[in-house]
């Protein structure tokens, strides 16, 4: 299978290289994300037999400022490609997020339920939702959470530097979530791409996260004991962390339909967390 991905320095970018090490990758010198026509032109072009788009705008509180920009980026542009796609007849894989839910409740989303974010970022990745949903074709949207990895700026990586400079810190705890290996959406998205080049009729909105369900501090505390720092983590509610964005409380996704369609199930975060610290301790 000959593949098109979007994205080349991101998390799920660079863990899809170690496993598709043949797939053509776009940085973002090579296409125009605020390019939409350029993102359809690069496929039409390229004719490839499967298409996934692990490229975004992802800053989440600066979308409150540009939220043009992200919307462009993460609306038009994926719907760009969907539409391309449909008219090739190729499966397209699409990543989205838990940002297009409010985080009401305790009980976790599944694919259909109401969306209704809170924030700038969710409705630009609601919008690109929208106009994949709206090309058709052999599409998957596969929404997902809190990633992690051994590459660029996330949580896991923020934690060890932190507990390797101070003794305690005070970390949110009432945000409830999935943690997400990237190395896990990644072979996900290639799973679901291979399965839609024959069955099409699986097209759709499905949700992947890692297990268990934790908060931020329980996340936490989780790093600082694989990497035997000696930091004392004290619970704080969301109203003491403000941001610009409004996070949503509860991230917890049901991921029940992509196990049943695709086989596919939730990645266990500790086991890949030890071995990312392990990693990058080494």
């Amino acid at each position: 299978m000959t593949l098109l991905v979007f994205g080349q320095s991101g998390q799920v970018a660079r863990e899809l290289a170690q496993i598709v090490p043949n797939a053509v990758f776009l940085s973002r010198a090579e296409v125009d994300l605020s390019d939409p026509e350029e993102c359809a032109k690069i496929i039409a072009a390229q004719v490839p037999h499967a298409v996934i788009n692990a490229a975004a705008y992802t800053n989440v509180d600066r979308a409150e400022i540009e939220e043009e920009k992200a919307t462009i980026i993460n609306g038009a542009a994926p719907g760009a490609m969907a539409r391309t796609c449909a008219d090739l007849d190729i499966p397209f894989v699409h990543i989205s997020t838990d940002y297009v839910f409010d985080g009401a409740g305790e009980a976790s989303f599944d694919p259909n339920h109401v969306t209704e974010p809170l924030g700038a970022y969710g409705r630009s990745k609601l919008a690109g939702e929208a106009a994949v949903e709206a090309a058709g074709g052999r599409y998957v949207i596969l929404r997902t959470s809190w990633v992690f990895s051994a590459h660029g700026q996330n949580f896991l990586k923020t934690m060890l530097r932190l507990g390797a400079e101070r003794r305690r810190l005070t970390i949110v705890a009432d945000q409830i979530g999935g943690p997400t290996p990237a190395a896990a959406i990644a072979e996900a998205c290639v799973a679901v791409a291979q399965a839609l080049a024959t069955r099409p009729e699986n097209a759709g909105i499905y949700h992947f996260s890692g297990a268990p369900d934790a908060s931020w501090a329980d996340f936490a505390r989780a790093i600082f004991d694989a990497a035997h720092l000696a930091v004392e983590v004290e619970n704080i509610p969301t109203s003491a962390y403000p941001t610009p964005a409004r996070r949503p409380l509860n991230s917890r996704l049901d991921c029940t339909s992509l196990e049943r369609t695709f086989g596919l199930t939730r990645p266990d975060w500790r086991s890949a967390m030890l071995n990312i610290v392990e990693e990058l301790e080494g």
